[in-house]
């Protein structure tokens, strides 16, 4: 059973690229793997949790709503925002040249003990790599606030030393 759970969902574009269906940008998540709509993440079977249990979540902006609405349905309440990752470069969108993404945290129950470090940076700052790829200082700065809880990946797309993962590119 598991205490921590963090995911990269892959969130649907409506089967396009942010900027729209008449962008040059192919660039998606569509070009690059599945995508799911949110109706088909509500379903997702989760592993089986612990009672008190955290989960990040990660969410471009124009998905912040719809995170919100999977943590529930999963049965977590969002509590706050956890990491902001700013990418060092802009991609176009339709209203702000997009640069971060955030990772939310939903809690289900009671915060995980026993607990490790509290002074942990909210603010990531790591060039952009690969298509979706995660800053791995996000799962070591997760570590370290539950160093001896179990945890697992769901949408992983690498295996991390120390998690379970649950993913079709894995």
């Amino acid at each position: 059973m598991y205490s921590i759970l963090y995911c990269d969902p892959p969130w649907d574009y409506k089967g396009q690229s942010q900027t729209g269906k008449n962008s040059v940008n192919t660039g998606g998540a569509v070009a690059h793997y599945a995508t799911m709509k949110l109706a088909d993440l509500k379903t997702f079977t989760l592993p089986a949790l612990e009672k008190d249990c955290l989960l990040f979540m990660w969410s471009s902006s124009p998905h912040l709503n719809q995170a919100i609405q999977l943590g529930e349905a999963w049965g977590f309440k969002y509590i706050t925002i956890g990491f902001v990752w700013d990418k060092e470069m802009v991609n176009p969108s339709y209203y702000t040249m997009s640069q971060v993404e955030i990772c939310l945290i939903f809690k289900k129950g009671r915060i995980p003990q026993p607990r490790g470090k509290r002074n942990i940076r909210q603010m990531v700052s790591e060039k952009r790599g690969r298509h979706s790829a995660k800053p791995a200082q996000v799962r070591d700065r997760i570590n370290e606030m539950f160093p001896t809880q179990r945890k697992m990946e769901m949408f992983a797309r690498e295996r991390t030393e120390g998690w379970d993962v649950l993913g079709n590119e894995v």
